[in-house]
């Protein structure tokens, strides 16, 4: 029996992916390739939207849980590990079901990473002063003029990969897009890209505010204090800035009382404060999701606000898989 297509279900935030993959679980033989910078973290699960337990259990899933939030985990990482995870899911007679919204490792899973340059700890440092001088909006506007595609997918306050992307320029003379653009033809990876997106952003917008709300309520102040206790954590490592952690880090370090025991107390208006940042900063991340999967011009769209989303999606993989 040929191999069947390989599928990936993408969208943005809050467009509800999970949900989707879930019900494809239920009716073919798969195994779930979370395709998602955050969740590879432990200890990082409400802000993340991790799937519960009982979610877990149901079906295999992979790449969820496997870097404490100290460790790095690059889009490099992610092509390796998930090539290596379709060959032994198929090897087993199951079929490999890419879910996530992260859109830098499907890039590179489809298309292949070229040979990135290696750190340059000088020239980091010196990026690092002029930030603490002139602020990282500068430095993204700078980005702007150099290397316009990096700097349109990045928010201005994103230190680390603006930190790189204006690294690799100044060491090689070349923009960080185009070693990604460069990536041999024979590393490419055909997929077929199912794409949860709304028809009505304001639909996307609403979502986005109730989770929010459902991460706070359900304690996401107490996990990010329970992260802020570790020493060898700092908010400038890479799973502390993902949106919601980042934001609760801020709130908490601005009225940090002491360490141990419970997280401070916000005041309603730093509340209202944290609460607004929050959604603002994961509506900022669902528009650049959607930004970036509109120049794939492969992908289906699926209308994830469609009352028969589920069933669009049943139907899409239907046609490419046939009958379970």
């Amino acid at each position: 029996m040929p191999e069947a297509t390989l599928i990936a279900l993408t969208g943005p935030t809050a467009s509800g992916k999970t949900a989707a993959a879930l019900a494809l679980a239920a009716r073919w033989p798969v195994e779930i390739i979370s395709v998602d910078s955050a969740l590879v973290y432990r200890g990082m699960d409400l802000g993340t939207a991790k799937p519960s337990a009982p979610e877990l259990a149901s079906v295999t899933h992979h790449l969820i849980d496997i870097r404490d939030p100290l460790q790095p985990y690059s889009a490099a990482d992610f092509r390796r590990d998930a090539l290596r995870l379709i060959e032994e899911i198929r090897a087993r007679g199951r079929r490999p079901l890419l879910v996530g919204g992260t859109m830098l490792y499907l890039k590179a899973l489809m298309d292949g990473l070229d040979d990135m340059p290696p750190a340059t700890p000088a020239v980091r440092e010196l990026i690092a002063q002029e930030a603490a001088a002139r602020g990282w909006p500068a430095l993204h506007a700078e980005l702007t003029q150099v290397d316009p595609a990096t700097a349109a997918r990045l928010p201005p306050g994103d230190a680390q990969r603006i930190a790189r992307a204006l690294e690799v320029w100044r060491v090689t003379g070349r923009t960080l897009s185009s070693f990604h653009q460069q990536a041999s033809k024979q590393d490419s990876l055909p997929i077929a890209l199912i794409s949860l997106e709304p028809g009505d952003r304001a639909w996307l917008h609403e979502r986005i505010v109730v989770r929010f709300d459902q991460m706070l309520a359900q304690g996401l102040l107490e996990e990010v204090w329970a992260l802020m206790q570790r020493s060898d954590l700092h908010p400038d490592l890479p799973a502390m800035r993902c949106v919601g952690y980042r934001q609760c880090w801020q709130a908490l370090q601005a009225v940090n009382a002491g360490t141990g025991g419970k997280p401070p107390t916000l005041s309603p208006a730093q509340f209202q404060a944290l609460r607004s940042s929050g959604i603002a900063a994961t509506r900022q991340l669902a528009k650049r999701q959607i930004t970036w999967l509109r120049s794939m011009a492969h992908r289906q769209v699926v209308a994830c606000d469609a009352p028969d989303a589920q069933d669009r999606v049943l139907a899409r993989v239907l046609a490419l898989w046939g009958p379970a």
